[in-house]
This record gives C-alpha cells, structure tokens and sequence, in this order.
C-alpha cells in the first residue's frame, strides 16, 4: 500500500530527498484515495509546508518535537513498555516478524521505530497492513493529541493512520496515555522529569507470550505507563526509509 510508503516517509527526518520527492507523495496519495478526504488534505498540506520550508528549520523542528521531547518519541515501545524487560522481548518478537514476512530493513534504528514499522506494513497485503497498523492505535491518537496541542502539521500523519485503519481505542487505554507527562521541548526541567529512571514493575505473565499473537497483544496495550529512559541525543536520520514508491503495493 503506497499511502503507508508516503505516511512512513513523512515521519522519517526531513531530507533533500525527502522535500524533492512531495510531487511524488503527493500523487500517490491521490491514486490510492484510502485516506478520507479530511484527513487526505491536512496531510496534502503538511507535504506542501514541507516542499516549501527551509530544510534546516525542517531538520531542527523534527528533533524538537520527536528526539528531545518523549512524550513524542516515534518508538512504539517506548508508549507501551519503556526501558522494562518486556521491551527487549517485544522488539525480538517484531523483528522476527520481520523477518518471517521477507522484510530485511536496512537500517540502524531499533525494529518499533514508526518509520520503519509503517515501511514494513506497506509491504503486507492491503488487509493484513490495516490490521497491523491498528494494532498501536492508542499510541497514535495519544501522539495526534500531543501534536494537535503543539499545533504541529505532524498531526496530519496520525489522524490520517487512525482514519486509514479504522482502529476502535479503548478509552481507558488512552486516558492512561494521556496521563503521562507531556512537557515542552524548552522546559529543560519538566523534560528532566520526563526522562529521569523510575522502577520498573512487573505484572503476572509479563515476559510470557512471545511470537506474533504476543507482539499484537503487548502493541494492544499501549496504556501501560512507560518507565523512564535516558534522553537520547537529537542527530541527524538514524533509517533509511524510502521515498520510491515503484513497489508492487
């Protein structure tokens, strides 16, 4: 499916490539039309800010938002389980998936990197794509709330992503998502806080259920708090994520 192609460039660092390639993004969005159209034109007009903006400012907006702010951190696993010992097991469990499906990223990110994820999901067949990107549905509408505060066009990719795949939220697993702290990137105090080492707790059965069936159930609980992590360093594009959209799907 081209459109998650598109969805999954537009989260990836703002590149040269990126910016030259928005005639592109913006067709193939518009041959496949499965984004409803509300959601189609506020992506449409994020991929025009981007074709028109300085790419520095690009660059340095991007890494506010999504590397030094982690509330916004475009790792899955890290809304849903942290730096705890169920993290480790989920990302072996994604990237075996990977792996089963023929899908070898080249890449140095760790396998729950949005980008990434969305890249592998365009591969699958239409159906199986939708239910895959259904999966972290609360995370996204957390993260299209976050950015909806900040009034930031990134919005756009994840309301279009919860429109796209019909996802049902489970309200009480959001709440809890929106409970976590949530500060500005300029707030070095609050931000601190954010990322400072709490203990890491266990529930019954939490490094049970290993494989696909375990990986969609710990990406279903997108409502567990998130312990705390050392904030990681804001550097240029950490995946190669592409911008061809030639594939068969």
């Amino acid at each position: 499916m081209k459109t998650l192609k598109v969805l999954s460039a537009l989260l990836a660092y703002p590149s040269a490539d990126l910016v030259a390639a928005a005639d592109e993004l913006k067709g193939a969005l518009l041959a496949e039309r499965v984004i409803p159209r509300q959601q189609l034109e506020a992506v449409l007009r994020l991929i025009d800010e981007m074709a028109q903006g300085d790419l520095y400012d690009l660059q340095e907006r991007y890494m506010l938002l999504f590397d030094r702010t982690r509330s916004l951190s475009l790792h899955l696993f890290e809304h849903v389980h942290g730096e705890s010992r169920d993290r480790g097991q989920a990302m072996v469990d994604l990237l075996t998936l990977y792996e089963e499906a023929g899908y070898l990223p080249t890449a140095t990110e760790l396998p729950d990197y949005l980008p990434l994820f969305l890249e592998f999901a365009a591969e699958q067949a239409p159906a199986a794509a939708l239910d895959l990107v259904g999966q972290p549905g609360h995370v996204f509408a957390a993260l299209k709330e976050r950015l909806d505060k900040r009034q930031s066009s990134y919005a756009a990719v994840f309301s279009a992503l919860i429109a796209l795949s019909k996802a049902k939220l489970d309200e009480a697993a959001l709440n809890a998502l929106r409970a976590e702290p949530d500060p500005e990137p300029d707030d070095l105090e609050a931000l601190d806080a954010a990322w400072e080492e709490e203990e890491v707790t266990f529930g019954p059965g939490a490094a049970l259920d290993c494989g696909k069936e375990g990986l969609m159930a710990k990406l279903r609980h997108a409502g567990r708090p998130a312990p705390g992590v050392a904030a990681p360093a804001a550097q240029g594009p950490r995946v190669q994520v592409t911008t061809s959209l030639s594939s068969r799907n």
